[in-house]
């Protein structure tokens, strides 16, 4: 018995190490600030999480839909670098680190202003954000969103990486441009 109860203490440490962990991670205000790739929420507070199908009927129903994908862009002396090729979803708006857990002035702007531009300043234009699967950035994206007041969010949760195993297309992508 001493046994077990070692064991359930250990187990208790270990968890309580674990959420420490996982809380380090996250800002004051709840974005994700590092181990960017790595498993995501079931679910976002602010955005209806979608699977394939599902972001396939809202554009659907909903053909107005921005898609918005956040997926990171080496940024370096004033020009994003390109070291990979990148292709997002057809139609897509790429705004390039914006879902990184904190952004500067400079990037904020970046996302606010386009965000403004593609709802038209309607907050309840339907937004749809997402970067791979097994990333925070488009978790973060949504949630930055929700905090400028847009209310019709929603959040590609696998994003490029289940659209590509689904034998859906891609496009070649470029990042919006930066100011």
């Amino acid at each position: 018995m001493p046994h077990l109860a070692a064991l359930l203490f250990a187990s208790l440490l270990s968890a309580s190490a674990f959420a420490a962990q996982d809380s380090a991670l996250l800002s004051a205000d709840g974005y994700r600030l590092g181990h960017y790739r790595s498993p995501t929420p079931a679910r976002a507070e602010h955005a209806q999480t979608l699977d394939t199908e599902g972001v396939r009927q809202l554009l659907a129903r909903e053909p107005r839909t921005v898609l918005i994908d956040v997926y990171r862009r080496q940024w370096l002396h004033g020009r994003f670098i390109e070291d990979e090729a990148h292709a997002n979803l057809p139609g897509s708006l790429w705004l390039a680190n914006t879902g990184d857990g904190g952004l500067d002035t400079a990037w904020q702007t970046y996302f606010s202003d386009n965000l403004a531009r593609v709802s038209h300043g309607d907050p309840a234009w339907p937004l749809l954000f997402y970067c791979r699967s097994d990333c925070w950035l488009g978790w973060n994206a949504q949630k930055r969103a929700y905090a400028l007041g847009y209310r019709n969010l929603y959040w590609y949760r696998d994003g490029i990486d289940a659209w590509q195993q689904a034998g859906l297309p891609l496009q070649a992508a470029e990042p919006a441009a930066f100011p």
